[in-house]
């Protein structure tokens, strides 16, 4: 990235920073969980309309931050390598994708 690109995207993370969260607080034990893609996608899109992809790639970069950080405490806190718990999170995707 560019160094005007860094300043626009850096103006904007503060919000969708905060957005994100306040969408985790939403997602976090939604039932049925098959809402949460729903309810995710109508955050994306909302960001998309105000922020353009821009925003979008703003999103992302916070949910991976925060995502891998995750993943870093609970190898830690399982004694597990971060590549076990990536492991175990593909298996379940398996077997969610083998439920359809």
């Amino acid at each position: 990235m560019d160094e005007e690109e860094d300043l626009r995207l850096a103006r904007m993370t503060p919000e969708i920073s905060r957005r994100t969260l306040v969408m985790l607080r939403g997602l976090a034990g939604l039932e049925p969980a098959e809402r949460v893609p729903e309810d995710a996608m109508a955050v994306a899109d909302a960001i998309l309309a105000e922020h353009g992809t821009d925003g979008l790639r703003v999103l992302v970069m916070t949910l991976a931050a925060w995502a891998t950080a995750q993943i870093e405490s609970v190898a830690e806190l399982s004694r597990r390598s971060h590549e076990a718990v990536l492991d175990a999170m593909e298996l379940a995707c398996l077997e969610a994708g083998a439920e359809d």
